[in-house]
């Protein structure tokens, strides 16, 4: 199997674009609606919404991970450092403090320039101790170790994706890095879901990843709004709308090689799904979209 970053310039990515710019098309009209109304409001009612979806976004983008925050220490964070006056706040622990500093930084200074430097200022309040649960890891600086993706029990493992070679690293980063803060004429909706799946491709950081790629996603979704008031969150659309991926059998009795793509989302905290996708057709294109089926659910129960 090879992996997208094993292919020739696979940082150059190709899209149809008529098929997108009608999606992007809707897309953009919902975003201007919406931040249309939102400045209909009057100040207050306009801080209390983006006070409520930044506490919701990092909330779920940790959920996405397993890790969860309470949602009024982060309110509470955001309300202190935006200044916005609301009742009911409470002490705050230095690592919810720091997540939400990723946050406004990446949001309320959406302009600024990416760097190398900024993203390990990032990596560096998510991991304050230097500890990711009971084990000691890289902070503040690009991984010097493999980063395999695995599922499976142990010595049963399963690898689904195996991220660039360390020594690779600094120089995708390099060329990630320029790409962002190049204006390239791509719309900026469009760039910000290139970047996120550039960065994850990458997987940079021995840990983290996903929380940064989603907390740049949401920088460069402000930059497509010129705005740094969100009202909306990416990540509770990610939790909420989870969609397991399963590769296509020969029959659909068959759900052999769907077990590690379930025991993924299931591991994460997963066990709703709104659809299962059926992957593995030409080219290994999504084919269709369907409710779990009751072999599905079989599967789903043995987790």
């Amino acid at each position: 199997m090879r992996y997208i970053h094993e292919y020739e310039n696979w940082w150059q990515f190709r899209y149809d674009s008529h098929q997108i710019m009608n999606v992007l098309g809707r897309v953009r009209a919902k975003q201007g609606s919406l931040i249309g109304r939102m400045m209909s409001l009057g100040f207050d009612s306009q801080d209390e919404a983006m006070l409520s979806n930044l506490s919701l976004e990092l909330v779920r983008s940790s959920e996405i991970e397993g890790k969860e925050l309470n949602l009024e220490e982060v309110r509470s964070s955001i309300a202190r450092r935006l200044g916005i006056d609301t009742a009911g706040l409470v002490p705050v622990s230095r690592y919810v403090d720091g997540v939400v500093e990723m946050q406004l930084d990446a949001t309320q200074n959406y302009a600024n320039a990416l760097t190398h430097d900024r993203l390990f200022g990032w990596h560096n309040v998510l991991f304050p101790t230097g500890m990711s649960g009971l084990y000691r890891i890289e902070v503040g600086k690009y991984r010097s170790g493999e980063m395999q993706v695995v599922s499976g029990a142990m010595g049963k493992e399963k690898v689904h994706y195996q991220a660039p070679s360390p020594e690779r690293v600094p120089a995708e980063m390099d060329r990630f890095i320029e790409w962002v803060n190049n204006s390239n004429g791509i719309d900026a909706v469009l760039k910000a879901a290139i970047a996120h799946l550039w960065f994850v491709s990458i997987h940079p950081f021995d840990d983290g990843n996903g929380r940064i790629t989603r907390a740049l996603t949401d920088m460069l979704l402000a930059r497509s709004e010129n705005s740094s008031k969100r009202f909306y969150s990416v990540s509770a659309e990610i939790k909420n709308g989870k969609i397991a991926i399963l590769p296509q059998t020969p029959s659909l009795s068959d759900l052999t090689g769907s077990r590690p793509a379930i025991f993924k989302a299931v591991s994460e905290g997963e066990k709703s799904f709104s659809a299962i996708c059926i992957v593995g057709g030409k080219n290994g294109d999504v084919q269709d979209f369907c409710s779990p089926c009751g072999i599905c659910r079989q599967v789903l129960s043995e987790f």
